[in-house]
């Protein structure tokens, strides 16, 4: 049986890097097995002029400060960094944290980043094509990286688009990510199934990562049964530690 792992997302609206600091480096000592920010410039809900913290930057600050954790982006914009350097900065951040990094993208999706940021938009179409086109750019560069990467670095694809989306991750990713409820989960890991037949891909190599809200966490074996294997709760400020906690609890019975 599939071994669970569970993780926080804490998210950069709102708060303070103080705040942020606290929450990561408590998750980190009470076993999550993942810490992950958004990567947006503005807040996704609530009020839209609340403060707010640049992803990359905080991630190197969060593997300076944590031991255990794998780290992440869930999921960084690809429109918002040329994609040999985002493979640049994920290898560097995997070196900072001693192997502990993901390197998650997704086609992006929320315009207000683009726009306030100077970044074309496009269509849905447009930025999938280009996440196509810098999905082989971002491998190649890290293959000529000097160092290498000391960890594993997944490459993690998140997104639910059926026909293109999660080609993608069946036929480059290490690892995706999709949101709950279970049954969305399990359609979603259906068809992902089909697409690693297709291209000829083990589906039991990629890992499946759900984010679920706080109201979620209880009875997680139903994310396991839909074929998750990896669940990731959001967290905003004051970041109260107990839905965390509690998916902890029940990680470590379902892996007795």
């Amino acid at each position: 049986m599939t071994k669970l792992k569970v993780g926080i997302q804490i998210q950069p609206q709102g708060t303070s890097v103080e705040a942020m600091r606290e929450a990561w480096i408590a998750a980190d000592q009470i076993g999550a097995d993942s810490i992950w920010i958004w990567d947006h410039f503005y807040p996704l809900f609530g009020d839209p002029d609340a403060t707010h913290f640049e992803a990359w930057t905080l991630l190197a600050t969060m593997a300076a400060d944590t031991n255990n954790a794998m780290l992440g982006t869930l999921v960084t914009g690809n429109n918002y960094r040329n994609p040999e350097l985002l493979a640049d900065m994920a290898r560097t951040l995997d070196h900072v944290s001693g192997g502990r990094m993901y390197l998650a993208v997704g086609a992006g999706w929320f315009e207000r980043d683009y726009d306030e940021y100077g970044y074309e938009f496009g269509t849905v179409g447009s930025r999938l094509r280009q996440l196509e086109a810098d999905l082989p750019r971002m491998i190649t560069r890290l293959a000529k990286l000097n160092p290498r990467v000391v960890g594993s670095l997944p490459l993690l694809i998140g997104g639910s688009g059926r026909k293109v989306t999660l080609r993608l991750v069946a036929e480059y990713a290490d690892a995706w990510n999709c949101f709950g409820p279970p049954e969305n989960v399990a359609e979603l890991s259906a068809i992902l199934d089909d697409w690693c037949a297709k291209v000829g891909r083990d589906p039991h190599e990629i890992e499946r990562t759900v984010a679920i809200s706080p109201e979620d966490v209880e009875d997680i074996g139903r994310y396991l049964d839909a074929g998750a294997s990896h669940v990731i709760v959001g967290l905003g400020h004051p970041f109260d530690m107990s839905p965390l906690e509690r998916l902890i609890e029940q990680r470590n019975a379902l892996n007795e």
